[in-house]
């Protein structure tokens, strides 16, 4: 993929991007969310390739903060309401410029950053708008694999296979 190459950061939601966006809710009000274990692996080999892994969220969620302990994933911002802010200080902190970027996103307070990095991914069951902002639109939806399609094309684009 033209661009993978540069990437040293992906950036990735959570709601609508590493689960199916559906929330559930238990008898106490408590939140449960869904993870794929492909996506969990691409992450995990993402990262042992040098591409720094960041989740920012609009929401704050527990399981969430677990999830990324488990993967090794150091870069975990929840409850942002400025997406694009946020980012702008982590690349800014990592020394990273803004063409070995990467992102994905499902919904319209991603938008602000797909249009600020060098390659953008919408999952496959994005809001139209999103998939209009992205570079790379993935076969498979939020939750389903997609997370794990994009690691495959950035490992892919650096010379290492699927």
């Amino acid at each position: 993929m033209r661009g993978a190459e540069a990437i040293r950061l992906l950036v990735l939601d959570v709601d609508g991007v590493l689960t199916d966006g559906r929330l559930y809710f238990g008898p106490r009000g408590e939140a449960f969310k869904v993870f794929d274990v492909r996506d969990g692996y691409g992450l995990v080999a993402l990262q042992r390739a040098g591409i720094k892994v960041a989740v920012i969220s609009g929401r704050r969620s527990a399981a969430v903060a677990a999830r990324c302990r488990e993967l090794g994933v150091p870069h975990v911002h929840q409850g942002v309401a400025d997406k694009l802010a946020v980012f702008e200080r982590l690349r800014t902190r990592l020394r990273l410029p803004h063409s070995a970027c990467a992102c994905v996103g499902d919904d319209l307070p991603d938008v602000p950053l797909m249009n600020a990095v060098a390659l953008a991914f919408a999952v496959g069951d994005a809001h139209p708008a999103v998939r209009r902002a992205a570079a790379v639109v993935t076969r498979h939806g939020g939750g389903r694999g997609a997370v794990r399609e994009v690691c495959d094309l950035l490992l892919a684009g650096r010379g290492r296979g699927r």
